[in-house]
């Protein structure tokens, strides 16, 4: 997944088995998503177990990299649950699909929630679960350090980018054996350096919420300036406009160090730049 530069654009496209109506927008369609993925030629697409068929039988060597997501959950939801829960998709034999759908990866949370430290609990029970199973097989594991606000008026979890949270939970994930980590943005982008320290592996970014994509591409070239290794947007790519262009200008920023103004109009050369 990471080419010869060392870096990486991971498109997520996981984000269905979070049971949230809005995170589909744009993914209605599969098999049109992923093909259309493909032809744009990220490193990496990060599926679960049920989709990952859509990529793994598209022909030919080039095809991006399959991560596949192990564990689902219901912290992204509008409403606060009165269970809240982290399992894994498999929990006797927990990269079985990975290893047979011939992943790159495995992605998986690590969850700190106000109110919620059985949330985190179970995240790192999870975690402990998957560590000697990706040794025993060779699967890297990127672990998803994902520290949200609480439930407020905007309903459901919202990212916080406070560093002083994001740094501690990207070290734990570390400490657990993470090979990649996934990482929130920081509230400053010149603060990011911090989070790479912390994580001595490569650190590719975390997306979110769907953003104003100038103001994306701006932010993103910062984090990378700051040493994270590449991106793995989701929303930000395929609830846009024309996703294929998008990736596009991201691969040239992250692997050829274009500005934002060169993704910026990478973007909009077909005339459909938002």
């Amino acid at each position: 997944m990471f080419n010869e530069s060392g870096k990486c654009l991971d498109v997520a496209v996981d984000h269905g088995v979070f049971n949230e109506y809005d995170f589909l927008d744009g993914l209605e369609n599969m098999e049109s998503v992923v093909r259309s993925l493909v032809n744009a030629g990220p490193d990496a697409i990060q599926t679960n177990y049920g989709q990952s068929d859509i990529l793994q039988r598209t022909p030919g060597k080039s095809k991006p990299a399959l991560v596949m997501r192990v564990d689902y959950g219901n912290p992204y939801n509008a409403q606060t649950h009165k269970v809240m829960f982290s399992e894994l998709q498999n929990e006797e034999e927990p990269i079985l699909e990975a290893l047979r759908m011939d992943a790159s990866c495995i992605v998986v949370n690590l969850l700190l929630v106000p109110g919620e430290p059985a949330l985190h609990r179970a995240s790192l029970r999870n975690i402990g679960r998957l560590r000697g199973v990706c040794d025993r097989y060779g699967m890297p594991m990127m672990i998803e350090p994902l520290v949200m606000k609480g439930n407020d008026s905007r309903g459901g979890y919202q990212v916080d980018g406070n560093k002083k949270l994001v740094v501690p939970l990207v070290r734990q994930a570390r400490e657990l054996g993470a090979d990649v980590i996934k990482a929130d943005p920081t509230d400053h982008v010149e603060d990011y350096h911090e989070v790479v320290e912390a994580a001595r592996c490569p650190v590719l970014v975390r997306g979110g919420g769907k953003a104003d994509l100038k103001d994306l591409f701006t932010k993103s070239y910062g984090y990378l300036q700051q040493g994270a290794m590449g991106l793995v947007y989701g929303r930000n790519i395929y609830q846009h406009p024309n996703p294929s262009q998008i990736v596009k200008a991201f691969m040239q920023m992250i692997h050829n160090g274009a500005t934002p103004e060169a993704a910026w109009q990478i973007y909009s050369t077909d005339g459909k730049g938002n």
